[in-house]
């Protein structure tokens, strides 16, 4: 069973299916994206997105660095080579939760899938819950959460919500190197530490799937 812990550390516990784990402070999460240079670059620098920054399209934001590189292949990919943490205040967050739906219909959780459609053309965000990735990107059994923003939740994400923004291509190629290598006790010590992430009970109603045999 996977379990919270770094190298070193004395105590673990079991990792819910379903939780969000992320970098936080007391005021602020961090998620990952990743962009071209062209976009990614100047994010960092100006800590904010440029114009050319689409605010009206869907955006999906990963606290979950390891799933970011599985989605980015540590930055390789084509248009996603450069890797940004984005830290964001609690409240946008919360926010985008609490005006969010699944992105996929939930026998248990939608009356039907005409409700589940109606709540999706009526959401600003969406959330699904896809398997976390090891450092060698193998699925695991617990999950991570993804957040899409389209409409005002994408734009709020902006303008708004951004506390900063860093380039950590350097450490995903950091990293990524050490797993190649081998070294994988070297590499987890510089994984950013996600922790559980509280959010209160209201936030996550309707965003949980319904466990095998409940529904």
């Amino acid at each position: 069973m996977e379990s919270y812990g770094r190298p070193g550390e004395s105590s673990v516990r079991p990792v819910p299916r379903h939780e969000i784990r992320a970098l936080h402070t007391a005021d602020t999460l961090t998620v990952y994206q990743a962009y071209r240079p062209s976009l990614g670059v100047p994010a960092a620098r100006d800590g904010r997105f440029p114009e050319a920054w689409g605010r009206g399209r869907m955006t999906w934001v990963k606290p979950s660095f390891l799933w970011m590189m599985y989605r980015c292949g540590w930055g390789t990919k084509e248009g996603q080579e450069t890797v940004l943490a984005v830290e964001i205040a609690r409240e946008g967050f919360l926010w985008a939760l609490r005006n969010a739906t699944l992105s996929h219909y939930e026998r248990g959780v939608h009356g039907d899938r005409a409700e589940w459609q109606r709540s999706l053309r009526r959401a600003s965000a969406r959330v699904q819950w896809d398997p976390e990735r090891d450092l060698h990107a193998r699925p695991l059994e617990h999950r991570s959460l993804q957040l899409g923003l389209s409409g005002e939740a994408s734009r709020r994400y902006a303008d708004e919500w951004i506390v900063g923004i860093r380039d950590v291509t350097p450490l995903a190629r950091e990293v990524h190197g050490l797993v190649r290598d081998g070294e994988l006790d070297a590499a987890r010590a510089l994984l950013p530490v996600e922790r559980p992430y509280e959010v209160p009970a209201d936030a996550l109603s309707g965003l949980l799937p319904v466990p095998e045999g409940a529904a």
